[in-house]
């Protein structure tokens, strides 16, 4: 068996350590081979061990993004081009996906042997407080191979299922898969919001962060991002933290570590 993994990097937000660093993470906690793809338009700075796939200009683009545009989410959906099925012909199971904001802290065979053939993500934090039914979509597994529709459905009809998504790329795949009867909820200690689950308000301001035990993955939604946890972040008065030291050695020194300072 192989773990397919894969990831999306385009524009200058996130420096290719940010790669570099989630493939170290995810092959130090997977108990088999990984096979590492990431969609961009560049690739300098990757570990050669990663595999790239070109970042594609979509037919449906000039549509969707007249829809984002008018619910001023610009960009939002670019991770559709994911679910394109074919993007890897010799693909064999399904994709367990990441955004760059994610540390990875433990073990990841769970995530992908959770309910075999169904999308996985973990429920979004806003959404569950609302009482509604949204994944999350920092952390996403799917198989293009039976989730085709993922990519299909939006290339029909792009404008259409962007006003119905609300230019929101996590709605749009988790209620698709939802209606499909095709969806399970990643067990919530399993991926863990930073400054929900590690440093919430008021004991950010009296405790460093905290990991908690079951993490595997740790989302760096909004702010702080990772290099501002390490150092200690002081944004705003609810996203207060203090220097985060087990994010230095999760995210920075067991990289570098496994991957040596050229590429962590």
């Amino acid at each position: 068996m192989v773990a397919n993994i894969i990831c999306i990097k385009w524009g200058t937000l996130f420096g290719p350590e940010y790669v570099n660093r989630l493939y170290s993470g995810v092959r130090r906690n997977l108990s088999v081979p990984v096979r590492f793809f990431c969609m961009t338009e560049n690739s300098d700075g990757f570990h050669p061990d990663i595999e790239v796939l070109p970042l594609p200009v979509e037919p449906y683009q000039q549509q969707m993004n007249a829809a984002l545009a008018v619910a001023n989410r610009q960009g939002a959906m670019r991770k559709t081009s994911l679910f394109r099925p074919g993007l890897v012909p010799d693909l064999e199971g399904p994709f367990l996906g990441f955004d760059l904001d994610v540390v990875i802290t433990g073990p990841l065979d769970p995530l992908l042997a959770l309910e075999p053939g169904k999308v996985a993500m973990r429920h979004d934090w806003t959404e569950k407080r609302k009482g509604r039914p949204t994944g999350h979509g920092s952390v996403f597994r799917y198989d293009p191979k039976l989730h085709g529709y993922l990519y299909e459905e939006l290339a029909k009809d792009p404008y259409r299922e962007v006003e119905i998504a609300r230019g929101s790329e996590q709605r749009y795949t988790s209620h698709k898969a939802m209606d499909r009867g095709q969806f399970v909820y990643i067990p919530e200690p399993w991926v863990v919001s930073f400054k929900y689950d590690c440093n919430p308000f008021p004991g950010n301001y009296f405790h460093k962060p905290r990991l908690p035990e079951d993490a595997r993955v740790v989302c760096f939604h909004g702010h702080p991002k990772m290099p501002e946890a390490i150092a200690g972040y002081t944004g705003s008065l609810i996203r207060y933290s203090k220097p985060c030291d087990w994010l230095q050695e999760h995210w920075v020194e067991r990289a570098t570590a496994d991957l040596g300072p050229s590429y962590a």
